[in-house]
């Protein structure tokens, strides 16, 4: 049986663009991008765990919005579940202490990246989200 970790993701929204975090290279999937979060601690809320992640590996202060999507990515024996949020920046500028850059997107710039593998769905249900909004 894997052993199942859940993931969250924050896609930080600010003045129509969305931040997107590169992997180090010392990083699983490395110099790839991805939505910022970390793994959620037994007990604590995916909205919790997102607020604490973003805090530790950006230095900011967010307020969680809906839920965008899910996808999941086996490893080994072990499955990574990733759950992606919109976030909203409430205090601070991200500084990118983990990872290799940081970047403001246009929704048309998104899918050109290169995203990390569990993230690629995530990035497809928010691209057809604001598609359906605009």
């Amino acid at each position: 049986m894997a052993n199942v970790i859940r993931v969250v993701g924050g896609a930080v929204t600010r003045d129509g663009t969305w931040l997107a975090a590169q992997r180090s290279a010392t990083m699983a999937e490395p110099l790839a991008w991805e939505f910022p979060g970390g793994k959620v601690e037994p007990g604590e809320s995916d909205e919790r765990a997102l607020v604490r992640e973003l805090y530790e590996e950006l230095g900011v202060d967010v307020v969680t919005g809906p839920r965008i999507g899910s996808s999941s990515v086996a490893r080994g024996d072990r499955v990574i579940e990733l759950i992606v949020y919109e976030a909203y920046l409430a205090r601070g500028e991200p500084l990118a202490t983990e990872h290799a850059a940081l970047g403001w997107f246009e929704p048309a710039e998104l899918r050109a990246l290169d995203w990390a593998e569990a993230d690629i769905p995530i990035v497809s249900a928010l691209l057809t989200k604001l598609a359906s909004q605009g």
